[in-house]
């Protein structure tokens, strides 16, 4: 069974708490500077490690000490609640760096 996708409402719930997201078209996406460049590979480190628990995987693209984090569900084509999960633990471990 798929997961839902979030409504309209639902989402701008959801981003109220998230205010380092933005969303576009199926997507939300949150820039993270890290201190070093070995910072910023260790937040992607334990991200991908989260990501795995959660069998939820975010695109990630890496320049130098930033780190772009873009989430959606690839199988609802959108977003649901994993992405909010996923994006409440990014904004968590983006804090320890």
């Amino acid at each position: 069974m798929s997961t839902p996708l979030l409504t309209e409402d639902e989402l701008t719930a959801a981003l109220k708490d998230l205010p380092e997201w933005t969303h576009t078209g199926n997507s939300i996406a949150r820039t993270v500077e890290a201190p070093t460049f070995l910072g910023g590979i260790e937040l992607v480190r334990r991200v991908a490690t989260a990501a795995e628990e959660a069998n939820h995987h975010p695109d990630i693209d890496i320049r130098w000490r930033r780190v772009t984090f873009t989430l959606s569900t690839h199988s609802a084509d959108g977003l649901t609640r994993l992405d909010v999960q996923l994006a409440h633990e990014i904004d968590r471990l983006a804090q320890q760096s």
